[in-house]
């Protein structure tokens, strides 16, 4: 009988995110994973299968929480934030993914062009068309690179507000 686990999931699931996020699936390892996250290997595989189901597992919590910020009370400010953030995110992971493994890996492509069609039907609705997935993503890659965008900022500089 196996022992009761001593991790959250869904912690785990959002920290695998990060580090997907930031160095892509081929370059992290099992090894990586384990040491990162804090499980056991034997844990990682009952769990999630393996390093994929583990990903896809990340890649759709992504998805949720991007479609969660989509949905609250102000998205047009949850936008901007997720775009703008200096903190690595679910859009980062969406990226990642499309870049690495989205033409290898066809649920994975799936996965990434449904996000993408959904963030479509937000901005076309947010943004009365000013705004673009496309634009959004290229503002995003921006700012991975240290580009400063911070006039996108909800009332950051540049930005005027209503009175």
């Amino acid at each position: 009988m196996p022992r009761p686990r001593a991790f959250d999931e869904e912690t785990v699931v959002e920290s695998a995110a990060r580090l997907f996020a930031r160095r892509g699936f081929d370059a992290v390892s099992i090894d990586d994973l384990v040491g990162d996250l804090g499980i056991h290997r034997n844990s990682l595989y009952r769990t999630f299968g393996s390093k994929r189901g583990l990903y896809l597992r990340a890649l759709r919590a992504a998805r949720r929480q991007i479609m969660q910020a989509m949905s609250a009370a102000d998205p047009l400010q949850n936008l901007c934030r997720a775009v703008t953030s200096d903190e690595i995110g679910a859009l980062d992971l969406l990226l990642m993914a499309a870049i690495e493994q989205g033409r290898a890996d066809p649920e994975i492509a799936a996965e990434v062009a449904g996000a993408f069609a959904e963030l479509d039907g937000y901005t076309a609705v947010l943004g009365n068309g000013t705004v673009s997935t496309a634009t959004l993503l290229g503002l995003r890659l921006r700012v991975c690179v240290g580009d400063e965008v911070a006039h996108l900022r909800p009332n950051g500089p540049g930005r005027q507000t209503d009175q």
